[in-house]
Order: structure tokens, then C-alpha cells, then sequence
């Protein structure tokens, strides 16, 4: 029975989800500087609910691709610890719950993008992965959902603040996957999967993709303080964080070495949260 339980937990992909469900809260404590904290664990629950249906709905579709690459072959359904059946059972109960929840205790229009953005990551975006480098630019559309979900949960409007938040996230996605694909492109080519830009891959034309769109990161940063949203003191933290994380960049077009790219991964992991924060804290 605990071993179900453990194999169950690990379907949810749990560190993921919660990141995502993170960036939602992020979004609506943004939107509703006032919020209590139950609401603040609700939109989180909601988010981690939706993000675990999508990522269940990936395994299910990747299930005999996962069996060939080293990071996955352990996971739950490759090696039958649950069944398909049980795997598309918890997924259905994890979607309409987490969608219920965000209809219900906040708004539809939050609850319909949490809809959109599990479509587009199950169904779209995980296809794919084998189709197309494409995918990781319709990844980076629910990818960078939370925050702007987060916004509509809290006031249940669509406006530029929204889009902003979104837009930062959206953005990131781009250096974050290309250096986890750079990392990992032994791994994914075994499955076929063809996550980074430029043919060849591994080159001084994919460093430049991703140094570009970490500069983008910096002008886009600053927005929040333009429209109102945060302080100076966030703002200056997210340029020196923006800066820090493009001279990553440079040294992967120096080098175009896997070390270098890890940086690059490890730097995304930091910037997006320390920035968050600093909007938060601003804010509040």
C-alpha cells in the first residue's frame, strides 16, 4: 500500500508542481496584496492539482519513450508500478478537482485558463516534443500560465498586469529548457525528442538563441515597476539578477560546453524565484 501511495506521489511530479503552483500564487498575491493565507494555499492547491493532471497526461503519452532515457526509466509507469488505467484515473480526479476549486472558490476565467494551459501542455505541447523544436515554444505557453492565472484568480480580470507577469515567465522558459535540453541531449535523443533549436544543437547558433532571450529578460523585468505594480527596490534586483544570469550566456558562447550550459540551468532556477519574491515583497 505505501509503495502504491509513494508511486502515485511520484506520477504528480511533485517538485514541478509546486514550483508551478509557487508562480500562482505569486501572480495573485500581486493581484490581492491583502489575501488571506487560505486563499493564498488554495490557489496553490488549485495549481498543484491542474499541473499534476498535465504532467500524468505527459507520462501516459511518453510511458514506452520514458523506458529508453536514464532520467525517466524509474518512473511509475515504465516500470508498472501503476497501471495506465490507474495512471488516467488519478489524472482525470486530480484535473476536475483542481479546476473545481479554482471555478469555484475564485473564477471560471481562472479555472478555463487553468484548462487551456493543462490542453496545451498534455496534448499540444508533449506530442511535440518529437515533431518539432516548436514544442518548446508552445511549452513556454503554459509554462508561463501561473502567474497571469494567479492575477485572474485574484481579480478576475485579463488586463496588462496579467500579461506582464505572463510575459516574464513566458520568456524565461526559453534559456531554462534550451540549457536542461543542452544538458540532457544524449538523454532526449534517445527518445527522439527534439527540444533544442538549432540543427546541430549543441552549437554557438543554440548560445546565441538562449543569450538573446535571457537579454530579452532584463527590459521585460521592469515593466511591473512602469505599470505600477511594484517598487524600485524589485525592480533593481530583477536587472541584477537578469544581468548575472545573461553573463551565463556568454560563457556558453565562449565554451558551448555542457558545464556551462548547467550554469545556465542552475542559474534559471534561481532567477525566477528570487525575482518573484522581490515583486512580492515590494508589493506587500
Amino acid at each position: 500500500m505505501a509503495q502504491k501511495a509513494k508511486a502515485y506521489f511520484k506520477l504528480l511530479k511533485f517538485r514541478l508542481s509546486f514550483t508551478v503552483a509557487f508562480s500562482s500564487a505569486i501572480g495573485f498575491i500581486l493581484g490581492y496584496p491583502g489575501a488571506s493565507y487560505l486563499s493564498i494555499a488554495l490557489v496553490m492547491l488549485g495549481g498543484l492539482l491542474v499541473t499534476g493532471s498535465a504532467n500524468i497526461i505527459n507520462q501516459v503519452i511518453e510511458r514506452d519513450l520514458d523506458k529508453h532515457m536514464k532520467r525517466t526509466a524509474m518512473r511509475p509507469l515504465p516500470t508498472g508500478q501503476v497501471s495506465v488505467t490507474e495512471a488516467v484515473v488519478f489524472c482525470v480526479l486530480l484535473g476536475i478537482s483542481g479546476l473545481l476549486l479554482l471555478g469555484m472558490y475564485f473564477n471560471w476565467l481562472a479555472a478555463g485558463l487553468s484548462l487551456l494551459s493543462l490542453i496545451l501542455y498534455g496534448f499540444v505541447y508533449t506530442p511535440l516534443k518529437r515533431v518539432s523544436p516548436i514544442c518548446v515554444f508552445v511549452g513556454a505557453i503554459p509554462g508561463g500560465m501561473p502567474p497571469l492565472i494567479g492575477w485572474v484568480a485574484a481579480t478576475g480580470l485579463l488586463g496588462a498586469e496579467a500579461w506582464i507577469l505572463f510575459g516574464i515567465q513566458f520568456i524565461w522558459q526559453f534559456p531554462h529548457f534550451w540549457a536542461i535540453a543542452w544538458v540532457l541531449d544524449d538523454d532526449y535523443k534517445k527518445a527522439g525528442f527534439k527540444m533544442l533549436p538549432m540543427e546541430g544543437g549543441k552549437n554557438l547558433k543554440t548560445a546565441i538563441q538562449i543569450m538573446i532571450y535571457t537579454l530579452l529578460l532584463i527590459p521585460l523585468s521592469l515593466l511591473p515597476l512602469q505599470f505600477g505594480m511594484t517598487g524600485t527596490t524589485s525592480a533593481v534586483i530583477a536587472v541584477v539578477c537578469g544581468v548575472l544570469f545573461l553573463a551565463q550566456t556568454f560563457y556558453l558562447m565562449r565554451t558551448c560546453s555542457k558545464k556551462a550550459a548547467m550554469s545556465i540551468m542552475f542559474g534559471s532556477f534561481l532567477y525566477l524565484p528570487i525575482v518573484q519574491i522581490a515583486f512580492v515583497l515590494d508589493k506587500i
